[in-house]
């Protein structure tokens, strides 16, 4: 298997071992991926994740950057820091929605070659990136 890139729902659905939010497609790569492939998340999905609490959209009993480092560790996962290729790579979308957060998992994906298992439609269909669901 090959290693992957979570967006940051799929992240926050594995970390609380919600299975049933996943396509059945998503939930076996992961399952089959889970000891021959690295998982990965970009670093900006750290931050749209701390945005979700600060807004009170999501909150955990522990403080939200205990709750990252503790999903990281537990759930063996690695962060593509925001590169600078990653970020100009983020400007050249042609055609992708305006959504920053979303710009910069694109091109993680892009830029490291990585599918992203991704709920979202409009990652789903845009071309310039192999998504998984």
């Amino acid at each position: 298997m090959r290693n992957i890139l979570l967006d940051t729902h799929v992240w926050l659905w594995i970390s609380m071992d919600d299975q049933r939010s996943l396509s059945r497609k998503a939930r076996n790569m992961l399952v089959h991926q889970k000891n021959s492939g690295s998982r990965w998340i970009s670093a900006i999905s750290c931050w749209e994740l701390a945005k979700l609490v600060e807004r009170g959209r999501i909150g955990f009993s522990i403080p939200v950057l205990d709750w990252i480092k503790r999903s990281l560790k537990e759930k063996v996962l690695e962060v593509a820091e925001l590169s600078p290729e990653i970020a100009v790579e983020s400007t050249r979308l042609a055609g992708f929605h305006r959504d920053p957060a979303d710009q910069i998992i694109a091109a993680t994906s892009r830029i490291l070659g990585l599918p992203l298992i991704t709920a979202d439609r409009k990652m789903q269909d845009f071309s310039g990136i192999e998504t998984i669901w």
